[in-house]
């Protein structure tokens, strides 16, 4: 069950001028999506690396996970190294309160892009797992990815520029025994993304959803799945950055690509016989 953490807590350094400046003047996508970011799930895994990508090209971050020795460690890094500023929001965003403390934090700054990487999963017997745990994970994959996209596709709207990154995943496009309930919460987020997608299109604000395969991150680890040599999330967050704009989805990665098109050619119940297979053996550990 995730558990409430801490309050807001600011991390900041002065933003360096000149010649810095000139450089994100050339840079199309600090252009389009300058010069806040919004980073959730930036603890580790997907988030961190997002969170490092977008500090290389300058953005002011904010970050936003629960443990909030992990968020100071790397901003310090980011901070030392590209000499943004970095906003701190240490919170679970599982609860009302988490996610009206990202709101808040951002009511001043000139946020252009938000990326949803927060998340978990459960994996193994729908029945041996808590219903607290399967509740948390909707209000966290869900719950608060509406809210947080509700509010910040109004802000984008009206100021005719934005873009929103929504992690989505490779068992979002069918129903996946023994990971039901986190396959039916990335359902969710990948069908948002492709409605809003069109819809705010014609208002100036960008959305991409990502949905890889299996990555080597602490996701896996927390939900109990054996992911074996799985790729870096670096491979996740360079194909989104240059997919966001351009394309609905993205799936990046060998396994994401090969199981979206090779299963695209069976039935929707051919789909799940093959994802049955697949996760018998990554939750082999789990009841």
């Amino acid at each position: 069950m995730l558990t409430l953490s801490t309050n807001c807590v600011h991390c900041t350094m002065s933003f360096q001028a000149g010649s810095e400046h000139v450089m994100n003047s050339l840079n199309p996508f600090y252009q389009r999506y300058g010069a806040w970011a919004v980073v959730t799930g930036a603890s580790e895994g997907i988030g961190a690396a997002f969170a490092r990508e977008l500090a290389a090209s300058k953005f002011h971050l904010v970050l936003v996970a629960r443990r909030q020795s992990l968020l100071d460690s790397l901003a310090t890094e980011l901070t030392d190294l590209y000499g943004i500023q970095v906003h701190i929001i240490a919170t679970d965003l599982s609860t009302a309160k988490g996610t009206s403390s990202v709101i808040d934090a951002c009511a001043e700054l000139d946020v252009g892009l938000l990326v949803q990487a927060a998340g978990f999963g459960t994996s193994g017997s729908f029945i041996a797992n808590t219903l607290e745990d399967e509740r948390g994970l909707l209000a966290l994959n869900c719950a608060s990815v509406l809210e947080l996209a509700w509010h910040f596709a109004r802000r984008f709207a009206a100021q005719k520029r934005g873009g929103m990154i929504f992690l989505s995943s490779v068992v979002a496009f069918h129903g996946v025994p023994r990971q039901a309930n986190y396959a039916a919460s990335k359902a969710y987020v990948q069908s948002l993304a492709e409605g809003l997608h069109v819809e705010l299109k014609p208002l100036g604000v960008d959305v991409l959803s990502v949905a890889p395969g299996p990555i080597a991150s602490g996701f896996a680890a927390r939900s109990g799945l054996d992911v074996g040599n799985a790729p870096a999330p670096s491979i996740v967050t360079k194909a989104a950055l240059r997919c966001l704009g351009k394309q609905t989805t993205v799936r990046p990665g060998f396994l994401s690509k090969l199981l979206g098109y090779s299963l695209n050619l069976l039935p929707r119940w051919g789909r799940i016989l093959v994802m049955t297979q697949i996760m018998k053996g990554m939750t082999k550990n789990r009841p």
